[in-house]
């Protein structure tokens, strides 16, 4: 499919640099994402009365199907970098807006429970006993309110499961009030 592709620039002298450089970013988003149906570029040299050098805003409008992708005001003192810049996060929200019409969002890992079965405060580690009896060894430092030396076996507490070097670990390990699924409150 051929974008369209219009390029503005305002309170600025016209650059066929610039413009080439532009075309040949579109060019590479479209290769990246060929369902873009129209790109507009502004880029722009705003008067600006601040003690500071003058910086180029870059706005990039994209029209895709089912919705419209806008890149506002990516300022830099150089044109360039300015463009680069705003191209690159038009390229991240094309593929954040990819991996949502696949429906490929991010899986968070399941929260689990499991109790204490062993400390060894001295060398700051300690193990957990998941509900299907494997146990997961734990790190002080994964322990979130830092309050390892108030563990105790027999304590409930909740986890994410994680590989470590040694395999399979508990991180981020909270205690508190937490039940099980199923457990009676």
């Amino acid at each position: 499919m051929e974008v369209t592709l219009q390029i503005t620039t305002r309170d600025m002298p016209h650059s066929e640099a610039l413009e080439s450089h532009i075309r040949e970013k579109a060019e590479k988003l479209e290769r990246f994402y060929p369902h873009i149906m129209s790109c507009r570029i502004v880029v722009e040299l705003p008067h600006k009365h601040h003690h500071q050098g003058r910086q180029f805003d870059v706005h990039i409008h994209m029209t895709v199907p089912g919705g419209d992708l806008a890149v506002n005001r990516v300022a830099n003192e150089d044109v360039y970098v300015a463009v680069r810049d705003a191209f690159d996060a038009a390229k991240r929200q094309l593929e954040d807006y990819a991996r949502k019409q696949r429906g490929a969002t991010k899986a968070h890992a399941p929260v689990l429970h499991g109790k204490v079965t062993q400390l060894f405060k001295a060398e700051g580690y300690g193990f957990i006993e998941t509900a299907d009896g494997e146990e997961l060894y734990f790190h002080r430092d994964n322990l979130a309110g830092h309050d390892f030396d108030q563990l105790a076996p027999g304590n409930e507490v909740q986890f994410l499961e994680d590989i470590g070097n040694e395999g399979y670990q508990a991180k981020r390990v909270s205690t508190g009030k937490h039940h099980a699924p199923g457990s009676a409150q």
